[in-house]
């Protein structure tokens, strides 16, 4: 008997795009991270692609790709995400799946997903497909081969669901073991129940499909797999790896595996260095021969199923109600709301289901006067969506379209083609998983709704959003203030979708404090100006112009022409018009013009207001990203003056403060304040200085140790982070300065005795690389009787002790 292990990790993301402008927007409740996504990936898809292996003293000795070693699936719209914002771990996870093809037999580590995790059993058949199409095509162009398995969103299944896996050349997929519902050998008849979870995991199973298709299943191990989520069995690298071999049946014959499944971010997300006792649990299993570390591919190879099962229609593994949680109020909740109740489910999905197929007969009826077959066009879309250069597009629209078309019927295909794709999003499972009507997850997937609706309006003149809302208003929430999904819909829904008009405020009231080239990019728009006039009156500010706007997304275009006045801090006015020709821009260039070099600002609004009508914009019409960044810049001389009467007080009251120190008498606490306040402030500008001073560095610190203990907070440990990896960086990059190495040495010598915690996560991947790649030319110089190359290591290695590496003896 041959025994096999084989862990897998389904690392996944709701979708978080904003609908208009395909771009993550700030998230606060993930400070200080910018969104969940870059949170996310720094505690855990950054960490499982750069896991540590320690010594017994607790330093770092190896560091190593968890996934080439794993079978693993990522969501498509994550990796998208990844490639784009996180492009060294996209590179990362690719390149693992690439190395494990060495390791197992030709198999890959990587699984394809449901392209945005539907939940298949609920969608039609129509959207099974595209949805299993889509997740193929996206793994195809990420790792460059066809995939052999495939997860389906929380293991949800039926007969159909499976039957389309297999249709589009699936060989396998992964189930809970609460999934089976009867087995038998195959060629026998009788059946036997196995209900509750009773399924023998350690083997691969057969289902059988309508028109002679089959596709096996795996059926994880339950408690190995729920101890690994919910119980801590990570706390033990040791320990994980016992469980797992645990599972094996010394008294069987014939060959056994034992597998696991659960959510990726369990490895180092949900539980705290969940990576490293992974790599350790694989690293021990593997060293001392105690199993075959495989995937899923390479064992059904090996191992061919000997028994069918058939499986309970409409189940998943996280509902013990079949489907029921992203269907109606099942039960299955996140916890912790008693009162609360989950009604909001069905009519949510009643509310899309609506939209949905209210939408089918309009798309087929245009779609059809442009392209050969409309659904099939819809399938092959996300060619473009991987690669939306013009090339790709008209080779897009060769394949499909019935003529040759015009430009504006080009944008017409491509609006109906998104529509659709928002039709898909707009049924990403977490908007059904968590408990509250109005929750980030859900009002994400009303927003594609609502972006489904102003496509719709645009292509087919009509307009579906009050039908829409009649039957969304059902949906009532457990929150007194948004009280139905109609009031969320026009609260959290309808202020974030962006027009011509939204989109030119935009680039108007942001212009007034950013400089733009003459053609820019601004999320999925892209600005030509084509006029613009500046004036100024103190500090106050008048831009006026006309800019071209296109969507890099649908590639249609407006022009439109602004004015924005500002006035000072956030004292910002602007308006958005379409002039019918160019004497009337101009006449209003020149009326706006002679009231404000007079400094008549009441006028200049006076005439805004003739000129543009009295609806206007200001900075809270900015996206929300370059919103704060304005908000920045404008409370920077309000931060300055603080700083100042800060330092006043300071400097006045210290002699006072001094003597209540020496007498252990606590500080009033305006004083308190005053002086964390400067201390905390002199510690970031000596940090964020160019060429730190490092022994004033040490005083400051030594003085918030002993003084102002309460400065060394969260925010100050991100801002020592981003500074050491700007430096490492810089040292990599010209590894030569040896001024740049010790001042580097020195500042981590002083930081990791800091009384914080500090995330040097990228900083260690950093100087690791350089311990593989840049210290052995440094080490051969040095053997060769190069002073400045001894010196080099001296303090290359005293750098490498305090980021806690364990250096092998000929590196002492």
């Amino acid at each position: 008997m041959d025994k096999y292990v084989c862990i897998h990790g389904h690392f996944y993301q709701p979708p978080r795009e904003n609908p208009w402008l395909e771009f993550v927007e700030l998230q606060d409740s993930a400070a200080p991270y910018h969104d969940w996504n870059e949170r996310i990936t720094a505690e855990c898809y950054g960490r499982n692609a750069t896991a540590r292996m320690l010594d017994g003293d607790g330093r770092i000795q190896q560091i190593v790709n968890n996934y080439s070693k794993i079978s693993f699936n990522f969501g498509p719209t994550l990796l998208s995400w990844l490639r784009d914002q996180m492009p060294w771990v996209h590179e990362a996870i690719v390149e693992a799946d690439k190395v494990s093809r060495n390791q197992f037999s030709g198999h890959g580590s990587a699984l394809a997903q449901v392209y945005n995790h539907m939940i298949l059993p609920l969608a039609n058949a129509r959207d099974k497909f595209t949805q299993v199409l889509w997740g193929i095509r996206d793994f195809e162009f990420r790792f460059g081969r066809r995939p052999e398995g495939m997860w389906l969103s929380e293991t949800a299944a039926d007969t159909e669901s499976l039957d389309t896996l297999a249709r589009q050349g699936i060989k396998f997929t992964i189930l809970s073991p609460y999934q089976a519902s009867r087995v038998r050998e195959i060629g026998k008849r009788n059946w036997k129940d196995v209900n509750g979870g009773r399924i023998d995991p350690t083997r691969p199973y057969l289902v059988n499909l309508p028109g002679g298709r089959s596709i096996s299943v795996f059926f994880y191990d339950g408690p190995v797999s729920r101890d690994v989520a919910f119980e801590r069995l990570l706390d033990s690298g040791e320990k994980f790896a016992g469980r797992l071999l645990g599972i094996f049946n010394d008294s069987r014959k014939g060959n056994q595996l034992a597998h696991m499944a659960t959510d990726g971010e369990s490895y180092g997300h949900h539980h705290r260095r969940g990576e490293m006792a992974l790599a350790y649990a694989l690293h021990h299993i593997e060293t001392n021969q105690l199993a075959k570390l495989t995937i899923y591919g390479e064992y059904l190879e090996k191992n061919v199923p000997t028994h069918e099962i058939q499986i309970h229609e409409r189940s998943a593994w996280s509902c013990s109600h079949g489907v029921g949680r992203w269907a109606h109020d099942c039960g299955c909740n996140s916890g912790g709301r008693p009162g609360w109740n989950q009604e909001w489910r069905g009519p949510l999905r009643a509310s899309l289901d609506w939209l949905r197929d209210s939408l089918v007969p309009l798309y087929e009826t245009r779609g059809r006067e442009l392209l050969r077959d409309p659904w099939e066009a819809r399938n092959d879309y996300i060619s473009v969506i991987l690669d939306r250069h013009q090339e790709n597009r008209e080779a897009f629209f060769a394949r499909h379209a019935i003529r040759a078309l015009s430009d504006a019927e080009k944008i017409t295909v491509v609006k109906l083609m998104e529509l659709q794709r928002h039709a898909m999003l707009m049924y990403t499972s977490c908007g059904w998983f968590f408990d509250e009507l109005s929750g980030i997850e859900t009002v994400q997937v009303i927003q594609y709704a609502g972006r489904a609706i102003q496509l719709a309006r645009d292509v087919f003149g009509q307009d579906l959003e009050e039908g829409f809302l009649n039957c969304l208003e059902k949906a009532r929430s457990n929150i007194p203030e948004f009280k139905d999904g109609r009031v969320i819909y026009n609260k959290c829904v309808k202020p974030a979708i962006i027009d011509w008009d939204k989109a030119a405020a935009h680039y108007a009231v942001s212009s007034v404090f950013e400089t733009y080239e003459p053609r820019a990019r601004i999320f999925s728009f892209s600005f030509e100006e084509k006029e613009r006039k500046v004036f100024y009156s103190g500090r106050a500010k008048l831009v006026m112009g006309t800019t071209t706007m296109l969507s890099e997304i649908t590639a249609e275009s407006e022009s439109l022409s602004y004015a924005a006045l500002y006035l000072g801090e956030h004292n910002m006015t602007a308006g958005i018009k379409k002039f019918p020709n160019p004497d009337a821009y101009d006449a209003m260039v020149s009326d706006l013009q002679t009231p404000f070099e007079h400094a008549d600002f009441p006028e200049s609004i006076r005439r805004m207001d003739r000129h543009f009508g009295e609806f206007s914009y200001s900075l809270k019409s900015l996206f929300k990203d370059e919103q704060r960044r304005v908000l920045r810049d404008v409370l920077s001389a309000t931060r300055d003056d603080l700083e100042h009467r800060f330092r006043l007080i300071n400097e006045r009251y210290n002699p006072l403060m001094v003597f209540l120190r020496d007498l252990n008498a606590p500080l009033p606490p305006a004083l308190r304040t005053a002086s964390d306040f400067v201390l905390s402030a002199d510690i970031r500008a000596e940090l964020n200085s160019k060429e730190p001073n490092v022994d004033h560095l040490r005083w400051l610190l030594e003085e918030a140790k002993s003084k102002s203990p309460e400065i060394f907070d969260d925010d100050l440990s991100f801002t020592i982070k981003n500074r050491l990896e700007f430096w490492v960086f810089q040292l990599a990059g010209n590894a030569e300065d040896i001024s740049m190495l010790s001042n580097l040495a020195r500042i981590a010598e002083l930081v990791t005795a800091l009384p914080v915690e500090l995330n040097f996560w990228q900083v260690r991947n950093l100087y690791w690389q350089m311990l593989q790649t840049t210290y052995p030319a440094f080490e051969n110089r040095a053997n060769s009787e190069a002073e400045a190359a001894r010196e080099w290591i001296e303090h290359f290695l005293k750098l490498g002790k305090c980021l806690g590496f364990a250096l092998p003896s000929h590196h002492e």
